[in-house]
């Protein structure tokens, strides 16, 4: 069965307007077929029935003006005249023939009263017989001529059908293509269009099944445009930022080919290495922050707790190597809806962000709580934090606005917000009263238990 509807799926033609007509014409012939059918067939029994009574009306008004005659002899037409469609004949209650209508008609007397068919003179007549007192009257109809009769009353039946099925197929050729015409207009101003213009589509006087199609369309087109002003955004910023690593490296390469002497030459090649270490750590957090900004979002339930200590893991040996004291403050049991992946991300980013800002030897705390319907992740440490005035600006790209000299792209609080956009989260900078540095609040929507 699905193989049959797959095969008349293939056979549908895949313009919109066509399988409307074709639906459409079909039903109106399919409809009409059956309407001619039944009118027909409907226009022959009426026929048949308008003939009967005219031949039972016939026959009421021979009761009582035939006289008797003995010799059964009785007025006739001429033989040249004569006319076997319709005869009436008059019998005596003896059975002598005292009238025809014909001569030589000769339809045999029947014992049956009323209506019956005979076949007689090579051909079926209707014959209806009605007995007075003295007398049995006959009226016969040839049943080839009565039909002849009744179909053309019932074709002249067809001919209102005829005339205006034609026009109902012009009707619904016009009322489809009227229909469809802002489809068709939606059409040609996106045919119009450069690959660059993703502005609105007008969605005017469009049916009601298309326009949310049409608004959608308008919706996907403003999240490219978004998309595509990022992108350009980032390409413009990520060749801004690559220049300095990349020209400092050259840099240290030639330094490293003027070395006169080993010492000078390890030291070009320590300043090379941390230079090609910190290009790479660039590298990765564009990588990342553009696998944010571009993947799909992820609904799985995850427990925020445990991936914040999976986070610690990762910071740990950065945090030994400059004697921080990095740690989980007593946290809530809390699960979130999105990708343990990108959240784990999340909090190693601000972690990382917190050991690189903070003196060493200072302290970073991590804290997971519940606040009504909402689970909140909460970084504090003590370092020099951010001044208010440049908290909005540190959550763009490339920007560092905090501890000269200190390591770094600008990058991962550009990741961490990238990252709670994608989860239906804020992001906040503020003054830490316990630490005395930055705190960073990241506040989700709790998933139901």
């Amino acid at each position: 069965m699905e193989k049959i509807s797959r095969t008349f799926q293939a056979l549908l033609p895949r313009s919109l307007r066509m399988r409307l007509l074709m639906f459409l014409l079909a039903a109106i012939v399919l409809a009409g077929a059956v309407q001619g059918v039944l009118a027909y067939r409907g226009a022959l029994e009426e026929a048949d029935a308008l003939f009967d009574y005219h031949m039972q009306q016939t026959a009421l008004a021979l009761r009582s003006g035939l006289p008797v005659d003995a010799q059964g002899l009785g007025p006739g037409l001429d033989p040249e005249d004569e006319n076997h469609e319709f005869i009436v004949q008059v019998w005596t209650n003896e059975g002598l023939r005292i009238f025809e209508s014909a001569v030589g008609a000769a339809l045999p007397q029947i014992a049956v009263l009323g209506f019956t068919n005979v076949q007689a003179r090579g051909g079926t007549y209707r014959v209806f017989s009605m007995q007075t007192r003295s007398q049995v009257i006959q009226v016969a109809q040839n049943m080839a001529a009565r039909r002849d009769m009744a179909r053309s009353l019932a074709l002249r039946t067809l001919a209102p059908l005829a005339i205006m099925a034609p026009l109902l197929v012009l009707a619904v050729w016009w009322g489809v293509s009227r229909s469809l015409a802002p489809v068709e207009r939606v059409r040609r101003q996106l045919a119009k269009r450069q690959a660059d213009d993703l502005s609105p589509v007008s969605d005017a006087q469009l049916p009601d099944e298309v326009q949310p199609l049409v608004s959608e369309l308008n919706l996907l087109f403003e999240r490219v445009q978004h998309a595509f002003e990022a992108q350009q955004h980032f390409v413009a910023d990520a060749a801004h930022e690559l220049r300095s690593p990349l020209a400092a490296l050259r840099l240290q390469l030639q330094g490293l080919q003027r070395a006169g002497d080993d010492a000078a030459r390890a030291a070009a090649i320590e300043r090379l290495s941390a230079g090609i270490e910190r290009a790479t750590r660039l590298v990765e957090q564009l990588l990342t922050l553009a696998r944010q900004e571009a993947s799909t979002a992820v609904n799985d339930p995850v427990d925020l707790r445990a991936t914040a200590q999976l986070a610690l893991a990762d910071v740990a040996p950065a945090a030994q190597a400059r004697s921080m004291d990095v740690g989980l403050l007593d946290s809530d049991a809390a699960t979130v809806t999105g990708n343990a992946e990108a959240l784990r991300m999340l909090a190693r980013n601000l972690l990382d962000n917190a050991i690189k800002y903070s003196p060493p030897g200072g302290q970073v705390d991590l804290q997971v709580r519940r606040e009504g319907d909402h689970a909140v992740l909460t970084v504090e440490d003590s370092g020099p934090g951010i001044a208010p005035e440049h908290r909005e600006r540190a959550m763009q790209r490339f920007v560092r606005v905090t501890a000269d000299g200190a390591p770094g792209s600008g990058l991962g609080l550009a990741i961490v917000q990238a990252i709670a956009q994608g989860h239906g989260a804020t992001v906040a900078l503020d003054s830490s009263a316990r630490l005395g540095g930055l705190r960073v609040t990241v506040r989700f929507a709790a998933a139901k238990p």
